[in-house]
């Protein structure tokens, strides 16, 4: 799983009348951040979705691991470093550490509890991407993912009382355009029975993009309006958050792949590959929490274009799962600018509140 990125616009800039000398060197340091933020949030992002598909379509000889225990493993590896951080940001200090999250997390029922509908949405999204990658090559996944930016747009209107300019009302009409042109139907070749297996498949994953980009949208709002009520560490929030996910993640893994875990246990078909997208899915919330206090919509933005455009060729090269038409490209077109059209007008133009848009 992973933590929300969406929706969270980036820390007011700070006042240029103090510290001349140090601002000169902060803002050169703050600007190489950014673009080191960018590659980064690239590379996770671009890396995961290719290797979550690859483990998804690779044939072995054994069963495939189950993506319920691939979400409840991501969960717990990512508690365990939340901790670690939350250990660093107490000087390496255990009892300091215990005490803080005896304070927040077991004194605080009612603010942890809270988290627990965030958790549940974020468990069912993740299992909705294994069910998506399962059923869309790499490169149509990643255009169509990109409606997220509406959906979390929608509820930042009515659960926020955000403001949208006309950009970023054009915005959203474009990247609607640019995914119904990537998910509309090719003349494909093939016989119909393997055509029909093919549109029943890419309907189920299209159903389960749509069904993640809507609890996306939903529980990054909500996720938003928890932090700006509260000053909290981000990684004690994201612990609270694991635990409620770890918990639900693995009723859910009982209830639908239970048979499965008891005949052949929670790790069955695990490869290198399996902990590596394991690890990928942990790490890739805390990258994006790192990224949002350094690089703007703008670069975001970037760093989603550049994932697309890695995704496709990889897609088509290496994997060898996507044939790209006309229209994929002009959909896909479309999608990375609204992706920038969106961000563009919600870079702060004065030093009023971050909040409002």
């Amino acid at each position: 799983m992973a933590p929300p990125q969406a929706g969270q616009d980036p820390p007011p800039a700070a006042d240029s009348d103090t510290e001349p000398p140090v601002m000169v060197s902060s803002s050169s340091h703050t600007s190489r951040l950014k673009y080191v933020s960018l590659g980064v949030l690239v590379l996770q992002t671009t890396s995961l979705v290719l290797t979550m598909r690859y483990s998804r379509t690779l044939k072995e000889d054994g069963p495939r691991y189950l993506a319920s225990s691939a979400v409840v493993s991501a969960e717990v590896l990512k508690i365990i470093t939340c901790t670690f951080l939350v250990l660093m940001e107490n000087n390496y200090n255990m009892r300091a550490m215990n005490q803080l999250l005896k304070e927040e997390i077991v004194n605080k029922p009612v603010e942890t509890l809270k988290l627990a509908v965030p958790a549940g949405i974020y468990t069912l999204q993740n299992n909705l991407l294994y069910v998506a990658l399962s059923n869309l090559d790499a490169a149509t996944y990643q255009v169509t993912y990109q409606l997220k930016i509406l959906t979390t747009a929608l509820f930042s209107v009515s659960m926020l009382g955000k403001r949208l300019g006309l950009y970023q009302w054009l915005s959203l009409l474009l990247l609607m355009a640019g995914v119904t042109l990537v998910q509309w139907p090719s003349d494909s070749g093939g016989d119909a029975e393997e055509k029909a297996l093919s549109a029943g498949s890419q309907f189920v994953g299209l159903m389960a993009v749509l069904m993640a980009c809507v609890s996306s949208g939903f529980a990054g709002v909500y996720f938003e309006k928890i932090l700006k009520e509260t000053k909290q560490s981000v990684w004690v929030r994201n612990i609270q958050l694991g635990l409620f996910s770890f918990v639900l993640g693995f009723i859910g893994m009982m209830v639908y792949d239970g048979q499965s875990v008891r005949q052949s246990g929670m790790f069955q078909g695990y490869s290198t590959v399996t902990c590596i997208v394991v690890a990928l899915q942990a790490v890739g919330g805390l990258v994006v929490a790192v990224v949002i206090k350094y690089a703007d919509n703008i670069l975001k933005g970037f760093a989603t274009s550049l994932s697309i455009i890695l995704s496709t060729l990889i897609s088509y090269f290496l994997l060898k799962d996507f044939s790209p038409t006309g229209l994929f490209f002009l959909g896909a077109l479309l999608v990375i600018a609204a992706t920038f059209l969106y961000g563009y007008e919600r870079k702060p133009a004065s030093s009023s509140s971050g909040i409002k848009v």
